[in-house]
């Protein structure tokens, strides 16, 4: 299976992209999936109203859904309202009547999250597309598994868990149900939800496509895009140009904005040599159902998505390797190299802080907390720079905790 994150710059086609791509995959005779969480704009595009509880039919090859995060916020509140019934009786709290609930702020990220990590699990489709936000708003959706993780790792220790244990007879003797017991339970439910919903974002056969309009500033804000997905370990295997009008027109002002477009295209292609750029014309209006999409396909927009193998990184199902790779240079320089590939990323908003057995990298509005490898752990940072493409980090063994040779 392969998954395909589109998103890119606000109001540059994303969902019409992400339709076209997953069309263009059930053109090759792909099982194509698209998930969704727009409410009207993906319902236009298609020509078909979307369900939320299976995926509709669109065209041959092809299945879409709504994602609903009000209901999904509402079947999680109420599981949760359940498991926690007797600590809220303690507390003499009242629960809440479906009919009630809305749902909060961010609950939409999670849906999307968790109807992500169910596609990738049932393994019935060939080619999963997802409709995600705007790009800074999809780079910290996609860091949002291992932040979390994290918080909850600092927040409940494992090694505390231990102590579970003792937790049933405290409570007999309490008499009432102990309350610590409940909170261990959800983090462990949260932990592996957390934890398959990161396996599925790590997996090889997932990447990001990222949609751009040709403009004049589109080279240097896709630069920074991109930049933040490679901090957090994303691979980016496409751009899309959207709208792009024909050249060699005799109106001077369409002319005019054809060659504007043509040199913010070039622009792009030199910014980004490695990656495929997919142009996609400019059909007047908005495409609306399949067979306008089709439109869009036929010229040299037809080949957008992934297609054939997946490249280097290994079959899908199996982990990708860490990107972030540590260079012994002990013998020639005394130093050891932690290498992480960052693209696009510029020494202005660059940041580089340690703190204790864990490093904090900012780039631009972009931030990542790694933990050191046990190696780099027993050695100060001496330095660090861009060099081809990515962020050295140069590592000092401490002679008070490296081990001594003979």
């Amino acid at each position: 299976m392969r998954i395909v994150l589109v998103t890119g710059t606000g109001g540059a086609g994303r969902t019409t992209l992400a339709a076209a791509t997953a069309l263009a995959g059930a053109r090759r005779g792909e099982r194509a999936l698209l998930l969704t969480t727009g409410s009207s704009a993906p319902e236009t595009v298609l020509g078909t109203p979307l369900g939320t509880d299976e995926p509709t039919l669109i065209a041959p090859g092809l299945h879409a859904r709504r994602i609903d995060p009000g209901e999904r916020f509402r079947q999680e509140f109420l599981a949760f309202q359940e498991r926690a019934g007797a600590a809220l009786d303690l507390l003499g709290a009242a629960p809440l009547d479906e009919d009630e609930l809305t749902e909060l702020p961010g609950s939409e990220d999670f849906a999307l999250l968790h109807a992500l990590r169910t596609a990738h699990a049932a393994d019935d489709r060939d080619l999963v597309v997802v409709d995600m936000p705007p790009a800074a708003e999809t780079i910290r959706l996609l860091a949002l598994p291992a932040q979390v993780r994290r918080y909850l790792r600092r927040l409940l220790p494992p090694e505390r868990q231990a102590a579970r244990a003792l937790r049933p007879v405290l409570a007999q003797l309490a008499g009432v149900p102990m309350p610590a017991q409940k909170l261990y339970d959800a983090a462990e439910r949260w932990e592996t939800e957390l934890a398959a919903v990161q396996r599925t974002i790590d997996d090889p056969g997932t990447s990001v496509c990222l949609v751009t309009e040709a403009g004049p500033v589109a080279a240097a804000t896709l630069r920074g895009i991109r930049a933040g997905l490679a901090l957090h370990g994303r691979r980016t295997d496409g751009l899309v140009v959207n709208r792009l009008l024909p050249t060699g027109s005799a109106d001077p002002f369409l002319a005019a904005l054809s060659g504007s477009q043509q040199t913010a295209l070039k622009a792009l292609r030199e910014e980004f040599p490695d990656l495929p750029v997919h142009e996609v014309p400019h059909l007047g209006r908005d495409p609306r159902g399949i067979d306008e999409l089709d439109e869009l396909l036929d010229g040299p927009a037809g080949d957008i998505g992934p297609a054939g193998d997946i490249g280097a990184d290994g079959p899908t199902g199996e982990a990708r390797p860490d990107p972030w790779t540590v260079e012994d240079r002990l013998a020639t320089d005394g130093i050891l190299v932690w290498r992480v590939p960052l693209p696009g990323a510029e020494r202005r908003g660059l940041g580089l802080v340690r703190r204790g057995d864990e490093i904090v990298v900012t780039v631009g509005r972009f931030r990542r907390i790694r933990t050191l490898p046990s190696a780099l752990r027993r050695c100060t940072v001496s330095g660090a720079g861009l060099h081809d493409g990515g962020l050295e980090i140069r590592f000092t063994p401490d002679p008070d905790l490296w081990p001594k040779s003979d």
